[in-house]
C-alpha cells in the first residue's frame, strides 16, 4: 500500500503550488480586489501541500516505524542498535508494480565492521512517472525516489512555507493598492517610484519557488534535480529582484543569479563523471524493457533492472569505488582488450571480458598510492559539491546571499532556511556516499572557514536581517563541516533544525521591521513592551541557534544538532592517527558556538531590551497582526522541540515511540558511514558516525558546547543589557579589526579587484577595439559602398535606365501630339477619310485575296 500511497500523496504535493502558480499567472489581476485572493489561493495550495505531506508522514512511520539509535552516551563505542532487539537485520528485495512505475519496496542487508552490528539498508520506493526520451542508453525520466529523508524534508518545507504564506499575507497588505509609492526607489528628478501593487505577483512567484524546491526533493534522478536546481535559481532571482525599480534589489538578483551559475558549471562537470562512469542519472534501479515494451527477463524469470547510482555507490564498504568509475578511467585497458576480442566480438562478449578485468584494475593503484578510478570520483565529487557551494553559499560564492536581503522579508525567511540554501547541504546529503574521503575533506575545509568567517561578520553588522544572512551562512558552514567529517546524521538534522529556528528569526525580524520601518538595530530598543509576541519568540530562536539547554538532559532543537556535530568533529580529532591539525575543526565549531551565542543576544538585546535610542520609531511601534504573529509561535514551538525525544503522541505502540527526528533520519543513511572510511591520499581516517556517541566524547562536546554558548550570551550580557562595558571602547581599542570584519573581510572589495574590474578592462578593451577599428572599417566600407551608390545611381540608373525610358516615353508623347492633329473636328474630313480607308481596304484586299474576294 506504502508503494501506490506514497508517490501519488507526494507527487500531488509537489503540483499544487504549481496549479496554484498557473491560477495567479492567468487569474491573478481578477482575484478579488487588486488581486488579494491570490495570496489566499497560494496558502491554500501550500497548506494543502503540507497536509499531503504530513499524510505521507503518516504512511511511512505505520509502514515503517523507526528504531532507536545510539545518542548522546546511549552506547558505548562499538554499539549500534539497529532493530528493536539490537538483533542483525535480514531481508529481501520487495518490489511492487504500478500504473505510475516501479517501486521497491524497503529491503534489507546484512552490514557490518569491527565495530558496529548489521544495519538495515536504506527503506525507499522508486519508480518512473514518465518517460521523456531513450537516447541509446540514456534515459530521461519524470521519476521519484522517496525514502524518510524524503519524507523529512516534505514536511519541513511545506510546513515552513505555510507559515511563511501567512505571514506574507499580512507582510505585503501596502502591495494591495493601484498606486504603490517605493519610498526608497527614486527618479532622476528626486520624486519616489510610483507603480501598480504587486501583491498578486509576489504569492505567484512564492507557489512556483515551493514548486521548484519539492520537486527537487521529489526527483528520481539527477537530472530532473538539475532541472529544478536551476528553477528554484530562477525563482529566487525572481524574488530577490521583486523590487525591481532599486538598484540595489536589481543588482543583488542579478548577482545571486550570476554567482549561483558559476557553482553550477562545477556540478555540470560532476554530472558527466556521474553519466561517463555509473551509465544512468537515475538514483533507484531501473527495470530494463526491449524496443516494444516487454520486460526483460533472466533465467530465472526475474526482471532485469540498470542499477541506479545508490546501488552502485552505497555499499558496505566504506566509499566503494564503482565498477563503472573503474572502466572510464580505463580507456587505453579497454581499447586493448576490444583489439583482441576482434570486429567479430559482440557486445556482450566485450561486456563479459572487460568486467573479468574489473578485479585487477581495482587492485592497481598509481605513484600517488590512489585506486584506479578514484581520481574520477574525487573530480566528480568536487563538481557536485561546487554547485552545492553556490546553492548554499559556502566560501568562496558567499556573497550573494547578504544581498538577497533586499527581497521582501517573507523571501528572506524562505530562501534562508527551507529552499534554496537547503538545497545544496540536501544535495550533498543526498549524494553523500559518492564522496570520497579527499572530497569530504574539502567539504569539511570550506565548511569551517565559512562558518568561521561569517559568524565574525555578524559580529560588527547594525542591519538587523544582515546579521540573520551572515549567520545562516555560518550556520550552513556548521552542516558542510558536519558533512565533511563525517557526521551524516548530524548535518542533515542541523538542516532540519536550523530551517525551523531560521525561518522564524527572519519573521520576528520583518515583523520588527514592518513595526519601525527602519533595519537598523542602532534606532530600536525597549520593543519587547510593544511587540511581546515578537520579541518572546524571538528569544526561542535565538536560544535554539545557540543550542541552550539543560545538559544531558533536554534543551532547545539546535543543541541536539550543533552538539552532534562538535562530537563528530571531536571523534575525528581523537581518531588515532589522524594529523594534528583536524583539531582545528573542533575548535573552530566551538568558537563559532561562541560566536553564534554572542552576535544573536546582542541582536535581541539592541531590538527589544534597554531604552528606546529613536522615540519616534518606539512610539509608532505595535505588535504585528495575528495573520503573522500566529505563525511566529507554531515556528517557535517547532524551533524548541523538533529535535526532542518524545513518545509520537496518541499511541502506545512500541514502534511508534521511537518516532523522532534522529530515529527518522537514521533511517536514510547511507550504509558506508557505519565504517571507517581512510583516506587513499592523505593519511586519514574518518571516523564512523556512531563512535561519536561514545560517552567520552558527548560529554567533552556536550560541556565545550554548554560553556561556548553561555560564554558568549553572557557577553553579550555584559556589553548591552547590563552595559557593564562600553562596545565603542572595544570598537577603539581593536580598531583595525573592526574595520576588517565591517567590511565583510573585504571580499567584495577583493572580487571587485580580481573579477569585476578586469571584466570591465578587458570590455572596455573590447569596445574600444570594436569602435575604432571595426566600427571604423563597417563605416568606411558603408560610405564606400554609398559613393558607388550615388555613381551608380547617376550613371547607370539616371543616365541609362531613366534615360532610355525617359527618351522612349518622349517620343509616344511626341507622336500622340502628331496623331491629334489628325482629329481637327471636321465632319466632311472624316466622312472623305473613311472612304478613302474603305477603298484603300478593299483593293488591298483585292489585291491579296485573288479571285476569292471577286467570286
Amino acid at each position: 500500500m506504502a508503494d501506490y500511497l506514497l508517490p501519488r500523496l507526494l507527487g500531488l504535493a509537489v503540483l499544487t503550488p504549481l496549479v496554484s502558480f498557473f491560477a495567479i499567472l492567468l487569474f491573478g489581476t481578477r482575484m478579488g480586489k487588486r488581486g488579494v485572493a491570490g495570496g489566499v489561493c497560494a496558502t491554500a495550495a501550500i497548506l494543502f501541500s503540507a497536509v499531503l505531506s504530513f499524510s505521507a508522514f503518516g504512511v511511512w512511520i505505520t509502514t515503517h516505524p523507526p528504531v532507536p539509535v545510539a545518542h548522546h552516551g546511549e552506547h558505548e563505542t562499538g554499539e549500534h542498535q539497529t532493530g528493536e532487539h539490537g538483533e542483525e537485520s535480514h531481508g529481501h528485495a520487495e518490489t511492487a508494480h504500478d500504473e505510475a512505475g516501479h517501486a521497491e519496496a524497503a529491503h534489507a542487508e546484512t552490514h557490518g565492521d569491527g565495530d558496529s552490528a548489521s544495519h538495515a539498508a536504506t527503506p525507499h520506493y522508486t519508480g518512473e512517472i514518465y518517460l521523456l526520451g531513450k537516447f541509446g542508453d540514456l534515459r530521461l525520466t519524470i521519476s521519484y525516489y522517496i525514502d524518510a529523508l524524503t519524507i523529512c524534508m516534505f514536511c519541513m518545507v511545506t510546513l515552513i512555507a505555510t507559515c511563511i504564506h501567512s505571514y506574507a499575507q499580512g507582510y505585503m497588505h501596502d502591495e494591495l493598492v493601484d498606486d504603490y509609492v517605493d519610498h526608497e526607489a527614486t527618479l532622476d528628478d528626486g520624486s519616489h517610484v510610483h507603480r501598480p501593487g504587486r501583491y498578486h505577483r509576489f504569492f505567484q512567484y512564492l507557489s512556483l519557488f515551493c514548486f521548484s524546491m519539492l520537486g527537487l526533493v521529489y526527483a528520481g534522478n539527477i537530472v530532473m534535480v538539475f532541472v529544478f536546481w536551476e528553477l528554484v535559481g530562477i525563482c529566487s532571482y525572481f524574488l530577490i529582484g521583486f523590487y525591481i525599480e532599486r538598484q540595489s534589489a536589481s543588482t543583488a538578483a542579478n548577482k545571486a543569479f550570476i554567482v549561483n551559475r558559476v557553482g553550477d558549471f562545477g556540478m555540470i562537470i560532476g554530472l558527466m563523471v556521474i553519466w561517463t562512469g555509473l551509465g544512468t542519472f537515475s538514483f533507484g534501479d531501473v527495470p530494463l524493457f526491449d524496443d516494444n515494451g516487454v520486460a526483460l527477463v533472466d533465467e530465472h524469470g526475474e526482471q532485469l533492472e540498470q542499477p541506479g547510482i545508490f546501488t552502485q555507490v552505497r555499499t558496505a564498504v566504506a566509499h566503494h569505488t564503482p565498477d563503472g568509475i573503474i572502466k572510464a578511467a580505463s580507456p587505453d585497458e579497454t581499447a586493448a582488450l576490444v583489439a583482441v576480442a576482434g570486429p567479430d566480438a559482440s557486445r556482450a562478449e566485450l561486456s563479459q571480458l572487460i568486467d573479468e578485468q574489473v578485479p585487477q584494475w581495482r587492485a592497481e593503484k598509481d605513484e600517488k598510492g590512489a585506486p584506479r578510478g578514484y581520481w574520477l570520483m574525487i573530480v566528480g565529487g568536487v563538481g557536485i559539491f561546487c554547485g552545492c557551494v553556490g546553492k548554499s553559499a559556502q566560501f568562496p560564492l558567499h556573497t550573494w546571499l547578504p544581498d538577497a536581503m533586499e527581497g521582501p522579508t517573507p523571501v528572506s525567511a524562505l530562501v534562508h532556511s527551507a529552499t534554496m540554501v537547503a538545497a545544496g547541504v540536501y544535495l550533498v546529503g543526498r549524494f553523500y556516499p559518492f564522496f570520497v574521503p579527499e572530497v569530504l575533506l574539502v567539504i569539511a575545509c570550506t565548511g569551517v572557514f565559512t562558518l568561521f568567517m561569517a559568524a565574525t561578520i555578524a559580529i560588527t553588522a547594525t542591519d538587523i536581517k544582515r546579521v540573520l544572512a551572515y549567520s545562516t551562512i555560518s550556520q550552513l558552514g556548521y552542516m558542510m563541516l558536519a558533512l565533511g567529517v563525517g557526521g551524516w546524521l548530524a548535518g542533515m538534522m542541523h538542516l532540519i533544525t536550523h530551517a525551523f529556528f531560521k525561518s522564524l528569526l527572519f519573521m520576528c525580524s520583518g515583523s520588527v521591521i514592518h513595526a519601525v520601518h527602519t533595519n537598523e538595530m542602532t534606532e530600536m530598543g525597549g520593543l519587547r513592551k510593544k511587540m511581546p509576541y515578537t520579541a518572546y519568540t524571538m528569544l526561542v530562536g535565538c536560544l535554539a541557534i545557540i543550542g541552550a539547554g539543560v545538559p544531558f538532559l533536554i534543551g532547545f532543537s539546535g543543541y541536539y544538532s550543533k552538539d552532534a556535530i562538535l562530537e563528530q568533529s571531536l571523534s575525528l580529532m581523537q581518531t588515532p592517527g589522524n594529523p594534528g591539525w583536524t583539531q582545528v575543526f573542533f575548535l573552530a565549531a566551538a568558537g563559532g558556538a561562541a560566536i553564534t551565542a554572542f552576535y544573536m543576544f546582542r541582536l535581541w538585546y539592541l531590538t527589544f531590551a534597554g531604552e528606546p535610542r529613536n522615540q519616534e520609531r518606539y512610539d509608532h511601534a505595535h505588535e504585528s497582526p495575528k495573520v503573522m504573529y500566529v505563525p511566529l509561535v507554531v515556528l517557535a514551538v517547532f524551533a524548541a522541540g523538533v529535535a526532542w525525544h518524545l513518545p509520537f503522541p496518541g499511541s502506545d505502540s512500541p514502534s511508534l515511540a521511537n518516532v523522532n527526528l534522529t530515529n527518522l533520519l537514521e533511517q536514510a543513511r547511507p550504509l558506508e558511514t557505519l565504517a571507517d572510511a581512510p583516506g587513499q591520499l592523505i593519511a586519514m581516517t574518518w571516523p564512523a558516525e556512531h563512535k561519536s556517541h561514545a560517552s567520552g566524547i558527548v560529554v567533552q562536546a556536550t560541556m565545550v558546547a554548554f560553556a561556548t554558548a553561555m560564554g558568549g550570551l553572557l557577553l553579550a550580557t555584559v556589553f548591552y543589557c547590563w552595559r557593564k562595558l562600553n562596545p565603542e571602547d572595544v570598537r577603539n581599542q581593536f580598531a583595525w579589526v573592526y574595520r576588517f570584519l565591517l567590511h565583510k573581510w573585504w571580499f567584495d572589495e577583493l572580487y571587485n579587484f580580481l573579477f569585476e574590474r578586469p571584466v570591465h578592462f578587458v570590455a572596455s578593451l573590447a569596445s574600444a577595439i570594436d569602435k575604432t577599428i571595426f566600427d571604423r572599417l563597417i563605416d568606411g566600407t558603408a560610405s564606400v559602398v554609398k559613393t558607388f551608390a550615388k555613381w551608380f545611381e547617376l550613371v547607370a540608373d539616371q543616365k541609362i535606365v531613366d534615360g532610355a525610358v525617359n527618351g522612349f516615353a518622349n517620343r509616344v508623347y511626341a507622336s500622340g501630339l502628331w496623331l491629334r492633329n489628325v482629329q481637327r473636328g471636321n465632319l466632311r474630313e472624316y466622312v472623305l477619310f473613311i472612304m478613302i480607308g474603305a477603298a484603300v481596304i478593299y483593293m488591298l484586299m483585292s489585291f491579296f485575296g485573288g479571285g476569292a474576294i471577286a467570286g
